[in-house]
């Protein structure tokens, strides 16, 4: 399969309106906000967008809105992982239909499973849509099963349709591992902020950027410097992107990405509750610490 994600890719928002549903006029200037500043990709219903607080529909509805949102300019994935095989068949066969260019598959979440069983998973999945390009999606930290570099050669032997990988771990074993798989084809994202220029001196694809959604300017402008191998400006700008990390509650506080997009001009809503919102004072205070960050002639 030839279909690669590279540069930057940006997992989304999920746009919520005042009666806490899907807000596809939000999503619309959310996705043209995003493009217009120079990223690469869109990565729709992961952890960022909130994915587990949504039903099975409203991640169907959302696939379908993100790429008609899109309409062609960048390749859409759709996050089709759910708790169960069959269900997770269901959304990627939902997100094909819908016109995404592949889905991501994140380990199932709360009981811990084998790696026997997770790749068994995979491989189902993977099965079921044979020409659709497929994701590994790595978030340990919230799914409490680890994808190995070992389960990743295994799913690639048996799986002709796992192309790459989204590691969101935090450490770059699995995806430096995996780099030399498909005859050094195999598709590698680093998922943390602070590890994008890390990521780039790795040699990885691209990166998916939580932050992106607010600050798309600052993380584009660092992985076009990493990836030109301008090291000295490329520091320079991790710098300012973990000063922006930890203003945005360093990717914990979904609520601060939400509340400072609207301090942009941007407004997505608020989250589901029982996740707490964060109060539109502190939300001002965080963009005017934010915005001299963006100022990347300076």
């Amino acid at each position: 399969m030839d279909f690669r994600l590279t540069g930057v890719v940006v997992p989304l928002l999920t746009p919520l309106d005042e009666l806490d549903r899907l807000d596809v006029a939000a999503l619309q200037r959310l996705v043209d906000f995003l493009i217009s500043r120079g990223v690469s990709g869109l990565f729709s219903g992961g952890t960022t967008g909130e994915f587990p607080s949504l039903s099975f529909q409203e991640r169907v509805d959302l696939a379908r809105a993100t790429v008609h949102a899109a309409d062609g300019r960048v390749p859409v994935v759709v996050h089709a992982g759910m708790n169960t095989t069959t269900e997770t068949i269901r959304l990627a066969l939902a997100s094909a239909e819908a016109g995404a260019q592949a889905a991501a598959v994140i380990t199932p979440y709360y009981y811990h499973f084998s790696e026997q069983a997770l790749i068994e998973h995979f491989r189902a999945v993977a099965a079921a849509l044979p020409d659709f390009p497929i994701y590994l999606y790595n978030n340990p930290q919230f799914t409490g099963n680890n994808i190995t570099p070992s389960m990743v050669r295994r799913v690639v032997e048996l799986c002709p349709n796992v192309i790459g990988m989204k590691d969101s771990s935090g450490i770059l074993t699995t995806l430096s591992a995996s780099m030399e798989l498909r005859g050094g084809k195999f598709n590698t994202l680093s998922g943390p902020d602070w590890l994008i220029l890390a990521g780039q001196a790795f040699g990885f694809d691209g990166c998916v950027s939580g932050s992106t959604n607010v600050i798309p300017e600052l993380t584009v402008a660092l992985y076009q410097a990493a990836h030109s191998q301008n090291w000295e400006r490329a520091r320079a700008l991790q710098k300012r992107v973990d000063t922006a990390r930890v203003l945005l509650g360093e990717g914990r506080d979904l609520s601060l990405y939400k509340g400072v997009l609207a301090e942009r001009g941007i407004a997505v809503g608020k989250m589901r509750l029982p996740y707490p919102n964060t109060p539109v004072e502190i939300a001002k205070e965080r963009w005017v610490k934010l915005e001299p960050l963006l100022r990347l002639d300076e």
